[in-house]
């Protein structure tokens, strides 16, 4: 996942919006959104090569999501990134322990952000910073660098985010998340990758032969608990493969 844009208890009546891109070479083969058959209760998408996820809902209320740091200078953790948050999804430790446990591991990891909540706490992990934290209320970003680095795609969509809080319909988040738009030059962040990638991957939506967006995924929670989600999948040069919609 490479950006996720969410508002968590924005003061509406729903205490979590999430729009998120996930972005990955097209051949990496992947299960769209759904129940997953051996945990009950879990509703992500799948990588099925190393069988974790980026995105998803389990049982009482859980909600994690994840993204990598781009750093082409890291060390490659043994681990998968992707089981962080099917762990934390199929599991019973709270948001704090959880992170706590993670942190305490996460030299296991290629670098990475974690979201991890439970309804009633969200909190954040970055793979390189001593401890993770809670987050107050507001409206935060998340792309391949910490929290709110204000990379230009993470503040065009941080920024159509808050605009939508009011009525916060799907459609309208997904059109936000297809945004294939460039950055201008001028404002590329140098992440060490060269100017011809930095430039591709500046874009909310990525779209390439061999890399880009794979999944747009948008998470509502009601003030009931209530969650509705949608994703839709995409393939090479942004064509697009199908939506899934559930209500929880």
């Amino acid at each position: 996942m490479c950006l996720i844009v969410f508002a968590w208890r924005p003061g509406t009546a729903r205490p979590l919006i999430v729009a998120a891109n996930r972005d990955e070479f097209y051949a990496r083969p992947t299960q769209a959104l759904g129940n997953w058959e051996d945990a009950p209760g879990v509703h992500a998408g799948r990588d099925l090569e190393a069988g974790g996820t980026w995105l998803g809902v389990g049982p009482n209320g859980r909600f994690a999501a994840l993204t990598n740091i781009r750093d082409p200078r890291q060390p490659l953790g043994p681990r998968s990134r992707g089981e962080l948050v099917a762990a934390y999804l199929q599991g019973e430790l709270g948001v704090e322990a959880y992170l706590d446990q993670v942190a305490s591991r996460s030299d296991q990891y290629s670098g990475f952000n974690l979201l991890v909540g439970d309804g009633e706490r969200l909190g954040y992990l970055h793979a390189r910073e001593p401890a993770p934290r809670l987050l107050e209320p507001g409206v935060y970003g998340l792309s391949n660098a910490g929290l709110d680095t204000p990379w230009p795609k993470l503040l065009k969509a941080r920024s159509g985010l808050e605009g939508l809080l009011e009525n916060a319909d799907p459609q309208q988040l997904l059109t936000l998340l297809g945004d294939a738009q460039p950055a201008p030059a001028g404002e590329l962040p140098e992440t060490g990758v060269g100017l011809a990638t930095e430039r591709l991957l500046s874009s909310v939506f990525i779209a390439s032969q061999n890399y880009g967006t794979r999944a747009s995924t948008v998470l509502i929670v009601d003030d009931q608990g209530r969650r509705r989600m949608i994703e839709r999948s995409f393939g090479p040069f942004g064509g697009h493969l199908g939506e899934v919609s559930l209500e929880i």
